[in-house]
C-alpha cells in the first residue's frame, strides 16, 4: 500500500474536495496542484471515468527541511492526495505515505521530517470523519 484511505458517505464530490482543502489546511498544507483526471481522460482519451483529482499537497516549512536534507527530494514532492468518487456515490479520500521517502532516499534526516508529515496527513484524514477505506 502507497498510503491511507478514508470513504466519505452522504457528501457530494464537491463537498468531499472542498472539505478535503479544509483539513489539509488546518495542517499546514496547502494544495499547489490539482489534477482533473476525470477531465483528462476524456480530452486525450475520449474515456468516461468517475470524478477524480490528484492534488499536490504542501506544507513550506516541511519541504524546505526535506530540501535541506536531500537536495533531490523535490523528484518526491508534494505529498499527493487523491480524491475520487466510487460506486454508489460515496468518495475516497486517499493520502500518500510520507514515509516511502524515507526508504527511497535512504536519508536518516529524512526520518523525522516524514513522522512529521505523516502525522499531519493522518490528523487531516481523521478530521474528514470517514471510515477506513481500502483501495479499489
Amino acid at each position: 500500500m502507497f498510503g491511507f484511505t478514508t470513504r466519505l458517505e452522504g457528501v457530494t464530490f464537491d463537498l468531499a474536495l472542498e472539505q478535503v482543502a479544509a483539513s489539509l489546511k488546518a495542517e499546514g498544507f496547502g494544495i499547489l496542484t490539482e489534477i482533473d483526471v476525470q477531465k483528462a481522460m476524456k480530452d486525450k482519451l475520449g474515456q468516461d471515468v468517475p470524478p477524480q483529482r490528484i492534488l499536490g499537497a504542501c506544507n513550506p516549512a516541511l519541504a524546505y527541511q526535506a530540501l535541506q536534507a536531500v537536495a533531490d527530494v523535490g523528484l518526491l514532492l508534494p505529498c499527493n492526495v487523491t480524491v475520487r468518487e466510487v460506486e454508489g456515490g460515496h468518495v475516497v479520500v486517499g493520502f500518500l505515505d510520507p514515509q516511502l521517502m524515507v526508504g527511497l532516499t535512504e536519508s536518516p534526516a529524512m526520518q523525522r521530517i516524514a513522522d512529521e508529515a505523516n502525522a499531519r496527513l493522518r490528523r487531516a484524514c481523521a478530521a474528514l470523519g470517514g471510515t477506513t477505506a481500502q483501495p479499489t
